[in-house]
Parts: C-alpha cells; structure tokens; sequence
C-alpha cells in the first residue's frame, strides 16, 4: 500500500524529467538506472518526499527507471509520495504531437504508468496540457472511474487556468488537489499579472489573472516547474540577478539555489517548487528549501523581482 501522504503538505517536489537517458525510444541502460537512484536518494537525503513524473519523460523511460529503483529498494514505495502525469502524446512519425484527455486515453495512460511504475497505485495524477477537443463530462468520467477502482487517490492538473479548472471541477466528485504551472524568478508572468493591472503592459502578460488566488482559494496547491530557472542564475552566471542571489546566499548561510526556492515559497500562495535536475549535488543544494522556512525579508524579495526584471515596478 502506498503513501497516503497528502501533496498539498509538500514544501518542495522532485520533478524526474531529467531521468532515464535519452530522449527518444532507445532502450536506457544499467548506468541510467544508477543515475536515478543517485537522484532519489539525494532527494531522499534532504527531506524531498514528493516525486513528480509524466508519460511523455524520456518516452517513458523515466517512469521505467523510477521503477527500477522502486523494485529495488524494499518499502520505498510506501515512504513517498508518487506522482505522474497524462494527456500529451508525443509526435509519432509523420503525426504532430497532440493533446488527449478523451477517456479511454487516460485510463490506458495510466495503466501503462503503473506498469512502467512497478506500482498498483498512482497518489496523484495531474492532466497534463489542456485538451481542446475533449470535454469536462468526459475527462470526469475517466477519472472517477480510475478513483472507484482504486488506481488513483487524488488528482490535479498542469498548465491550466482558473477557468479551465473551474469547468472540470463543476462536473467532477473527487477534489483537486494541485495545479503545476511553469513558476520561477525567470519566469514571472504569473507574478506580474497581479501588478499590471491598469496598465499597458497588461496587454502583453498572458498569465491567466486571477490563477493564484482561484487556486489558494479551492486548496489546490500550487506547484511550480522549471522553478530553478535552468540555471540560468546559480550555475555560475555573472547578471546582476546571478551577482544578487549568490550574495543573499551567501548572508543567509544557504546556498544560491535555496534563494530561488525561497523566492517562490515567500510568496502568500505558498508554492511548492518542483526540483528538477538530476545532479544530486545540486538537488542537494536544495536542502534548506525542505528544512527551512523562507528567509528573505519583504526587502529582499522584492529586491530580487526588480533585479531579475531589469526595470522598476509600475
């Protein structure tokens, strides 16, 4: 039996994008499978209890290793939090990737996940894109029905706007309990939209207002991908937001990737940043954004936002 663990209690997820070799359908290799139980364990090292995973990672290849080291590892499976995501499928030859969230799609998405998984139980399943073709009644039925047979225990969604959710929630019995969206200090749209307000830049921000606080208000945590910006101001860059967070590391006794988390956590929304790098030193570079509560005064926060965007706020 898995972890009954609720995610919305997560400080910070481990996203297992990077795991499983290559991106496309070559078989992965025993060095993969090393590569992700050095990954998880140094997620596990710093108190990360929440993985995140997707179909489409590594052509499956992710979710297959992640089982490899599930059956490797007696009752690990019971200690976590898993959790995965479908509705994307990949381009297939001459065929353009898509978006299915029709029903049958999604029951044998996650059949396959569990599979590849090595488990009889996903804790969470996200959908992961909004499909256009398919409708509310029907992505319902797929997931009551996954619920009812105890193949799912919550679900959530990814990359979706309050309306969107608002829609799938007025026709679903089961709660949703997390929307994962692309969040971090080099990321801000989500952000500005609360500034730009009556103002002519709010032309150009196409964050769905009003996002954050649907979600806040319905108790679906906000999950926050991409949330190291690529490490565009920790892996020895030289702006001045690199300069910025490096110096406020080094005050705080903490390292530069924990100020990026903490920028995201400080916010009232309490967003769960989601890990995703495979080098287990930088994952563990991580560790006071698990262990600690946000340092960073109004001062600095702010002072982060204004530097990152290069100009004042309006």
């Amino acid at each position: 039996m898995a972890s009954q663990t609720d995610v919305r209690t997560s400080r910070v997820l481990y996203g297992c994008m990077g795991l499983g070799g290559t991106w496309d359908t070559t078989p992965y290799t025993a060095e993969d499978i090393a590569g992700a139980e050095a990954a998880v364990q140094a997620a596990l090292d710093v108190g990360i209890t929440v993985f995140d995973q997707a179909d489409i990672y590594r052509h499956g290849k992710s979710e297959a290793v992640f089982g490899e080291v599930l059956a490797r590892a007696s009752g690990l499976r019971e200690r976590i939090v898993l959790q995965t995501k479908c509705g994307i499928r990949l381009a297939d030859g001459e065929r353009p990737g898509l978006y299915d969230l029709r029903a049958p799609s999604i029951v044998r998405r996650v059949e396959e996940s569990l599979t590849r998984l090595r488990t009889d139980v996903i804790d969470v399943l996200l959908l992961h894109r909004p499909d256009p073709l398919t409708g509310p009644e029907e992505m319902a039925k797929a997931l009551v029905s996954l619920h009812g047979q105890g193949l799912v225990r919550r679900f959530g969604v990814s990359n979706m706007s309050a309306a969107q959710i608002e829609h799938l929630r007025a026709r679903l019995d089961v709660p949703l309990v997390a929307n994962q969206l692309e969040m971090s200090l080099e990321r801000r749209d989500w952000v500005e939209a609360g500034v730009l307000v009556n103002t002519p830049a709010a032309a150009g921000n196409g964050f769905p207002h009003g996002t954050l606080e649907y979600c806040v208000a319905n108790g679906i945590q906000l999950q926050a991908w991409g949330a190291l910006a690529r490490g565009r101001f920790t892996d020895g860059g030289d702006s001045p937001t690199a300069r910025l967070v490096a110096d406020l590391a080094a005050r705080k006794g903490t390292t530069p990737e924990t100020i990026l988390l903490w920028w995201l956590q400080r916010h009232p929304a309490r967003i769960a940043p989601v890990v995703g790098t495979s080098r287990p030193e930088r994952i563990r570079a991580c560790r006071d954004a698990v262990r600690r509560e946000p340092d960073l005064t109004h001062e600095e926060w702010y002072d982060l936002w204004v530097t990152a965007r290069g100009g004042p706020l309006p």
